[in-house]
């Protein structure tokens, strides 16, 4: 019996894990997020699961280790949080690299169009009986140019849709392919360039706050920035100060730099001690969601599917395609020489 154990669990990611499992892996889920301070609770597991907001940085990957976990099998596709130099040699980790490309750039073109045409704000003022149409001015996306940075599955797939709506893409990826009906530029041209930037990249050390004051400066004149990746790409008081200057036009943001207190939770009843986040939401062209992007049906089944049969593999001593380790993550030169796996 495989033991396995999954923090920061919702109901819906209790749902859809339950309907996969069967007499050979045990699952036991806890509402609180994995840290320096619930590690203890990964005791006498084999697997923990974990997901974006999750914590296992070196403290948290000696204690696993030492409690005789073998794998961290992420939920997700991005793996920021995992302190991979730390984990080498000890703590094997797999992720979901790809749960429903579609979802995730479905959904950034909907708050693209939500913002752009104040659907939101069109929405709460007919439910007021109120139907004035002034101050709902948009512009056709026909026609204009969008940047998209990382083009990966998400990010062309995104380009697919931009070219449905006639837009001009133009995409940068630190590993280029062929097949994605875009031009392929520096990310200064982009900045240059672009009526809309919408970021489709993993977080790295390289492209933390690639979005700063210096990349804001190089834009269009109310340009349109959109972030269903991951929040640190932005640096959000540069982002302020943008929307404040009238450079930036809008921003529409499914994600935070500093999120993870913060986003996943009801939070109606308490005060909001983030100043920078509630600067964001106080602005009339900034939408912000919180990291909902990826939830579809589809995207649930698939990361479950993933996620079990990335750990039944791992026990059963087959092929790891979807593990990643420091090498893999920092340096690109993981060769999986020992049973096609990182070590």
């Amino acid at each position: 019996m495989i033991k396995a154990v999954m923090f920061d669990t919702k109901p819906y990611d209790r749902e859809s894990f339950e309907r996969l499992l069967g007499s050979d892996i045990s699952l036991d889920c806890y509402e609180t997020r994995l840290d320096s301070t619930t590690v203890g609770l990964a005791a006498g597991y084999d697997v923990v699961i974990m997901f974006v907001n999750d914590v296992a940085d070196e403290k948290v990957i000696s204690e696993l280790y030492k409690y005789g976990v073998k794998l961290i099998a992420l939920r997700c596709a991005g793996f920021n949080n995992i302190d991979f130099k730390a984990a080498y040699g000890k703590v094997h980790v797999v992720r979901v690299p790809a749960y429903s490309p579609y979802a995730v750039a479905e959904f950034t073109m909907g708050m693209l169009l939500t913002s752009l045409r104040r659907i939101h704000k069109a929405y709460n003022r007919t439910r007021e009986f109120n139907f004035s149409i002034n101050g709902f001015t948009g512009f056709d996306l026909h026609g204009r140019t969008v940047g998209v940075i990382g083009a990966g599955k998400i990010g062309r797939a995104f380009v697919n849709i931009c070219n449905g709506f006639g837009m001009k893409a133009l995409a940068y990826d630190k590993y280029p392919s062929d097949g994605i009906p875009a031009e392929f530029c520096e990310p200064e041209r982009i900045f240059e360039e672009s009526d809309v930037i919408s970021l489709h990249c993993p977080l790295t050390d390289e492209n933390y706050h690639m979005i700063d004051a210096a990349a804001i400066s190089k834009m269009k004149k109310g340009v349109y920035i959109l972030n269903t990746s991951r929040g640190a790409l932005i640096d959000s008081e540069a982002l302020l100060d943008g929307i404040k200057s009238g450079k930036v036009g809008a921003a529409c943001l499914d994600v935070y730099e500093e999120e993870s207190d913060i986003f996943f939770d009801d939070r109606s009843g308490h005060i909001l001690h983030d100043d920078t986040l509630a600067r964001l939401l106080s602005m009339p062209n900034v939408l912000v969601t919180s990291h909902q992007a990826f939830l579809t049906e589809e995207a649930l089944q698939n990361i479950a599917e993933t996620t079990i049969s990335n750990i039944r593999g791992f026990f059963a001593g087959e092929p790891m395609p979807n593990e990643i380790c420091y090498h893999c993550s920092s340096l690109g030169q993981c060769k999986k020489q020992r049973k096609e796996r990182c070590f």
